[in-house]
């Protein structure tokens, strides 16, 4: 199989709060320097990760992307992802190692990367189709088909200026990806358009990887849309490479990095400073499946699970309305509950009560055999009531809680299944009656 990219001892430094070296000379040496990947010799590498000066955004990256691979990026803010498709779309420069790419490649980095603000949507378009190395009569047979896909046709004579950010990214990603690239780098600038959109990008993107065997870079923090279009994933995490490997192995690794601290027992001490504001402040929340029960690492999903919330009512009179947010390991939402009928099985007494300062107790109960077996992450929400669709969040801690489920009941020695389908496995009726056989059928 060719190989479309391939990084060896990949590094790169910035020097924290300083622009230049000082001298227009240092700045030339370092220059030079780089241009042969020889060492900065006004670079301080003694104890670089505790060099107060100097931060590695990459360190000692070895990678090698195969022609026709969907590759998706993924990692905490701050990882080194939009550092790496940057040193390999050629916006910056690496401080050491070598880069070797086959083929032409379009970048989508930001909103806007490109384009002239001064310039009507169609001089863009072939503008950044003359950067990427197509002449006019190329860029006009494909005119069309770009203007069609972006959806800006009645604002094509436009400055781009007035463009909305979603317009800006619609007419960006499609100039890109109707260059016809061999590769096609996407940061997390897709998250700007609308869902529609959105499907219709990653819709393109798998049919450019099927074209003669092209190759795409994905950045995005949206799991599902990895999990469901990339055939291999990277996790980066402090600018090195931890986890290569298939979508699911990698994304399940960095939930779990993500998660590995938290706890099922949170206490804020000090009611000034807790979550909340000036009117309710979580206290504590604690997840268990008995009053007995002691610090749990594992959730059994064959016994209920119940989630206390105490929180301190600092004003007289306030209506408050408590609820879980359920999200899958893709941080994707299961359901969502309070305790308000019909999502309550039973009348809380004081749902929707004006209430009087102090320190009050909420519980919520998830019935056993509810959730399946996996991890699921917990949001702890305080709205006002009545309730304010987008907004009238009081507390808002997403994915204040991990739940690792595990089965130990007989049911999990049945042999029929590993793991169900789906994020829920609820009990269900079911019932099989043998039929009399009437002569008239």
């Amino acid at each position: 199989m060719t190989i479309a990219i391939e990084i060896e001892s990949l590094v790169k430094r910035y020097r924290l709060g300083v622009i230049g070296h000082g001298t227009l000379y240092r700045d030339l040496q370092s220059w030079w320097a780089n241009l042969r990947n020889k060492e900065d010799p006004n670079s301080k590498i003694d104890s670089i990760e505790n060099d107060q000066e100097h931060i590695l955004a990459l360190k000692n990256i070895n990678l090698k992307i195969n022609e026709g691979e969907i590759i998706g990026i993924i990692g905490a803010n701050g990882a080194g992802k939009s550092t790496l498709l940057k040193i390999l779309s050629r916006v910056t420069t690496p401080s050491s190692g070598l880069i070797k790419i086959k083929g032409r490649m379009a970048s989508l980095l930001e909103v806007g990367t490109g384009f002239h603000p001064e310039l009507t949507g169609r001089e863009n378009i072939y503008l950044n189709a003359a950067i990427n190395g197509m002449n006019r009569k190329q860029v006009s047979k494909k005119l069309d088909e770009i203007v069609d896909f972006a959806g800006v046709k009645k604002f094509l004579d436009t400055p781009v200026k007035r463009y909305s950010s979603g317009m800006y990214v619609r007419l960006a990603f499609a100039v890109a990806a109707h260059l016809e690239p061999d590769i096609l780098v996407v940061d997390e600038v897709l998250a700007v358009g609308d869902a529609e959109f959105q499907k219709k990008a990653l819709n393109k993107m798998k049919s450019v990887s099927q074209q003669k065997d092209r190759t795409v870079l994905f950045v995005s923090h949206n799991m599902e849309s990895i999990r469901s279009l990339c055939n291999r994933a990277i996790l980066i995490d402090k600018g090195k490479i931890i986890s290569d490997g298939k979508p699911e192995q990698v994304i399940e690794t960095y939930i779990a990095n993500n998660l590995k601290n938290t706890k099922l027992h949170h206490i804020w001490k000090d009611k000034n400073t807790s979550p909340g504001n000036d009117i309710v402040r979580l206290q504590s929340v604690r997840v268990f499946q008995s009053e007995a029960s002691k610090e749990l690492l594992n959730i059994d999903v064959s016994k209920e699970i119940n989630i206390e919330i105490y929180y301190w009512m600092l004003k007289d009179g306030q209506r408050i309305l408590p609820r879980i947010w359920v999200n899958n390991s893709f941080d994707i939402a299961v359901f969502e509950s309070c305790n308000v009928s019909p999502m309550s099985k039973n009348d809380d007494p004081l749902f929707a009560k004006h209430l009087e300062s102090g320190l009050y107790r909420t519980k919520c109960t998830i019935p056993k055999y509810i959730l399946n077996t996996g991890n699921y992450l917990v949001s702890i929400i305080i709205s006002k009531y009545p309730f304010e669709r987008g907004g009238g969040y009081l507390v808002f801690e997403k994915n204040l809680i991990s739940l690792n489920c595990i089965d130990n009941s007989d049911l999990s020695n049945f042999g029929y299944y590993d793991r169900l389908r789906g994020n829920i496995r609820p009990q269900l009726l079911w019932e099989t009656s043998k039929q009399k056989i009437q002569s008239d059928l």
